[in-house]
């Protein structure tokens, strides 16, 4: 489990990035918090990082129960692709909104695998002898 430890530590740590960029469109932008709107390009910033945190609500939990139902060194690998997808999704989103469809496939069916495992894991452990 160190090795999905590891990996949810990294994910969290590209959240925090995620927040560190959205901090740097506000100031750049010129959109003074509280607000969450008020140019194109900061919006895309905010949005992405709120998409990021939407899919880490189901990530966190989803990776921890596939390590310990499943399999640590699969959980750790779906989850560095989450990682990069993420990323992928981030740019792309930044860049232009519609150019975020495949970093969003590159972390939703990690994270949908993660999730389905997890849940066939830990069914699997009940009801078996």
């Amino acid at each position: 489990m160190p090795y999905v430890h590891i990996v949810l530590g990294l994910a969290l740590v590209e959240f925090f990035l995620f927040g560190l960029a959205v901090a740097r469109a506000r100031a750049t932008y010129n959109v003074p918090a509280p607000a969450t709107s008020g140019h194109e390009v900061f919006e895309r910033y905010f949005r992405a990082q709120m998409n990021t945190l939407e899919q880490l609500v189901i990530f966190v939990p989803s990776i921890l129960m596939f390590g310990a139902y499943v399999n640590a060194w699969l959980a750790a690998a779906l989850g560095l692709a989450f990682i990069i997808g993420r990323a992928v999704y981030f740019t792309g989103y930044v860049r232009a909104p519609e150019d975020r469809h495949l970093g969003f496939m590159l972390s939703v069916i990690p994270n949908l695998l993660l999730l389905g495992g997890g849940l066939a894991g830990a069914a699997w452990r009940l009801f078996s002898p």
